[in-house]
């Protein structure tokens, strides 16, 4: 069982007719998606032609606040309010599919931006995936 899982299972109250298993999963795709765009935005930082990869830092570093942003947002029930979670996921998709492209650009020269956009990828189909479970 994972930490998220966990923690969701520990809630007192009811979480309503959410899917626990996507909102697990879009969790921890999040928190995922925000480290692997971080390590990723501070790798581009070492390569020596680091103005060409401006755009690739640049959304790196827009997705992984987002996605950090989301996470919290998805772990927090009181008070939940179905309209801010769907935008946020929205927005959290749509970084991870522009830093996906940004990142795919350079993954033929950079492992790193390889495995970002994979991470980015995966992502952006567990908040579509879970934006569809809301309804």
């Amino acid at each position: 069982m994972s930490t998220v899982k966990d923690m969701l299972a520990t809630y007192p109250a009811d979480l309503g007719d959410i899917d626990r298993a996507k909102l697990t999963r879009c969790i921890e795709e999040c928190i995922t998606c925000a480290q692997a765009c971080t390590a990723c935005a501070d790798a581009c930082l070492s390569e020596g032609m680091v103005g060409d990869l401006a755009t690739c830092i640049r959304t790196d570093m827009d997705c992984a606040d987002i996605c950090n942003t989301t996470a919290s947002v998805l772990s927090r029930h009181t008070g939940y309010d179905a309209d801010i979670t769907r935008a946020m996921l929205q927005a959290c998709a749509m970084a991870c599919k522009a830093c996906g492209d940004a990142c795919e650009r350079h993954a033929d020269t950079h492992e790193h931006c390889r495995v970002c956009a994979e991470a980015c990828r995966s992502c952006e189909q567990a908040c579509t995936d879970l934006i569809q479970a809301m309804g």
